[in-house]
């Protein structure tokens, strides 16, 4: 699978697991909704500061985002 979708597959898990909202990540991320539906979507890919500031509001690790690691 692309990286892109792959990453899009594990925000959207990672959301849904934390019972949050798309508009409740892009808001605690400081970017509008339809940026962040482009990265969940895999449309477009984050940058190495979002990774961080996702990566914090979902409590997962880099490593699982990108597909390093499976938990």
């Amino acid at each position: 699978m692309e990286l892109k979708k792959e990453v899009g597959k594990r925000l959207k898990e990672s959301r849904k697991a934390n019972n949050l909202t798309q508009k409740a990540v892009s808001e605690m991320m400081g970017i509008v909704l339809q940026q962040y539906q482009t990265y969940e979507s895999g449309r477009y890919e984050l940058n190495y500061q979002q990774i961080k500031i996702i990566c914090k509001i979902l409590n997962i690790s880099a490593d699982y985002l990108l597909g390093i690691k499976e938990y």
